[in-house]
């Protein structure tokens, strides 16, 4: 489903069919299918007109109708498009920032990875019953007294030509 930014809408203004789309960034059959699910125009002549108000109501209705909040242990599966408890209960977290990170888990269903955007005050409330692995960083590659065996540095230099 394609999100309409209702924040366009200005709500003192009435809008025609087509002026809404052009707004809205839709198609103007999308605004009259729209009107036969419910939306109210302001009345029944034509052009038919919409109040902002009601568009933009209209569309903050739709929008959170269509939501899925996860709860404490579901990661939202976008391949399944509903909250999923991940496979055997464990995720990786996968830091972002030094404050915020990413829940990195499978899905039970269709085996996909989920992910989850999580901050680190609230991993506790977020995670709920499951088990929160955090990843080692890799070791530094750092010099050594030895040379490695494909050193260079103890060969002669070759020749120049026409020495």
């Amino acid at each position: 489903m394609k999100r309409f930014d209702a924040r366009r809408v200005k709500i003192h203004r009435s809008y025609a069919v087509e002026e809404a789309a052009r707004v809205l960034r839709s198609h103007k059959n999308t605004v009259r299918n729209w009107l036969g699910d419910g939306l109210e125009p302001i009345d029944e002549r034509r052009p038919i007109l919409i109040q902002g108000a009601k568009l933009k109501e209209y569309l903050d209705t739709r929008r959170r109708r269509s939501r899925s909040p996860c709860g404490p242990g579901q990661i939202y599966c976008l391949g399944c498009r509903a909250p999923k408890h991940p496979m055997a209960a464990t995720a990786e977290y996968i830091p972002i920032t030094p404050t915020s990170g990413n829940l990195s888990a499978c899905c039970p269903d269709c085996l996909g990875r989920i992910f989850r955007r999580v901050s680190l005050p609230r991993l506790a409330a977020v995670t709920g019953n499951l088990t929160i692995a955090f990843p080692q960083a890799e070791q530094r590659i750092v010099e050594g007294a030895e040379p490695s065996l494909n050193c260079d540095f103890e060969r002669e230099p070759d020749a120049q030509p026409g020495e």
